[in-house]
């Protein structure tokens, strides 16, 4: 389990990289850990995600 520094850090380097998609690539390695039995591991980037939309705010219409 990562710390929530970690988290944020993370979370800070998708939206760097990925920009809109970084949400979407947190997800699908959320998914490919749970997929692989690697349950902790899938919790982690399931924070990462809630991260990365925490810092993207709210939707806008």
């Amino acid at each position: 389990m990562i710390s929530a520094i970690h988290t944020a850090q993370y979370a800070r380097a998708l939206l760097n990289a990925h920009g809109g998609k970084a949400e979407a690539e947190a997800a699908a390695r959320a998914r490919r850990c749970k997929e692989a039995g690697r349950t902790a591991e899938a919790r982690d980037w399931t924070k990462i995600r809630a991260a990365i939309r925490a810092k993207r705010g709210p939707l806008q219409s």
